[in-house]
């Protein structure tokens, strides 16, 4: 069946239709008939023919850094939400936090074989620069702020000053640090100043020698603190950048005998379900993940629509939520709720 021949039978007109299956607008009483005859003919568009015609393929890319990462999966499903909504389809490319697979990745794209890039970034190189300027359609960066192009954060400084004022508040005054590179600007380096923050603030200075680097897995968690515990064991508090080191962190002091919290306070970012569940459920900061994905998922639709509007920033707030790994009490918590 043709459009012509389905318009017939719905008793619209084609441009009624042809507006139906673009997302256009239409009268109630039109847009229930067009249903009606769909639903009784089993009539779509032809993709082919929807390409040719609007040069759109109706598919979008998004390129992250780990498919396993609880937090990747809740900003994909925030995209996959509004994109479906719109008739979009998502595509996923997985680099396994390797930059040269993103820039193989973005390099795909000088084919136009989809119509926008959503990019959860970690990383940027001189080469991401060279490309992201080069590509001919619209590109939304999540996770990471990126000037010139559109972007939705995190306040990654203000979520990792939060979790390490909240154990200082509690009396502790010996703290360390796990972090993850610094090439990582929101998770290594913002996170990193959010720290040093709260210990300022409370009359501290900070030390290089209270502070290990890890990868972002519960495994360098557990290597990192038993190296930095052995090297200074007078800590009281750690703050990790990242759940997943954290939890890592947690059960080297549950291995080694370090009572939590009453030796070693914990506190880190990301609010996933592994640390509220942990044997001491986790004390850690709440971002929005799959709000950032679906605020990203609307900016890329806008700038299909616009593609010449000025590019625009959004930064996303937190909450804290205290929990057992910092003496607090959250037995009333509902530990599924995302």
């Amino acid at each position: 069946m043709n459009i012509t021949e389905f318009a017939a039978y719905a008793g619209v007109s084609k441009a009624a239709v042809s507006r139906y299956f673009n997302g256009g607008y239409l009268s109630e009483e039109k847009r229930a008939r067009i249903e009606a005859a769909a639903a009784a003919t089993g009539y779509r568009p032809s993709l082919q023919a929807q390409m040719l015609r609007t040069r759109r393929t109706r598919q979008v890319l998004v390129i992250l850094p780990k498919l396993s990462s609880e937090s990747c999966a809740r900003m994909v499903e925030g995209i996959s939400a509004i994109l479906e909504e719109s008739g979009y389809q998502l595509l996923l490319i997985n680099t396994a936090n390797d930059s040269s697979k993103e820039i193989a990745a973005l390099n795909l794209l000088q084919q136009n074989t989809v119509d926008g890039v959503i990019l959860i970034a970690t990383i940027f190189t001189p080469e991401h620069r060279t490309i992201l300027s080069s590509l001919r359609l619209p590109v939304v960066i999540l996770g990471q702020e990126y000037p010139g192009f559109c972007s939705v954060s995190h306040d990654d400084r203000g979520a990792a000053r939060a979790a390490t004022a909240h154990m200082l508040a509690k009396g502790r005054r010996r703290p360390g640090f796990l972090g993850v590179t610094m090439k990582d600007l929101a998770a290594g380096l913002n996170r990193r100043r959010g720290f040093e923050d709260a210990l300022k603030e409370a009359g501290l200075v900070p030390s290089p020698k209270r502070a290990n680097i890890a990868a972002f897995n519960m495994e360098a968690g557990y290597e990192q603190a038993g190296s930095l515990l052995a090297r200074e064991g007078d800590l009281d508090c750690l703050f990790c950048a990242t759940d997943s080191i954290a939890i890592g962190a947690l059960q080297y002091c549950r291995s080694h005998g370090i009572r939590v919290p009453e030796d070693l306070m914990l506190a880190a970012v990301g609010d996933s379900e592994a640390g509220r569940v942990a044997y001491v459920p986790l004390t850690s900061v709440q971002l929005h993940y799959r709000m950032a994905g679906r605020l990203a998922a609307q900016m890329l639709l806008e700038r299909l629509a616009q593609p010449h509007a000025q590019p625009q920033s959004r930064v996303l707030d937190f909450v804290l939520r205290p929990r057992a790994s910092t003496g607090d009490d959250a037995s009333g918590e509902d530990i599924w709720a995302t």
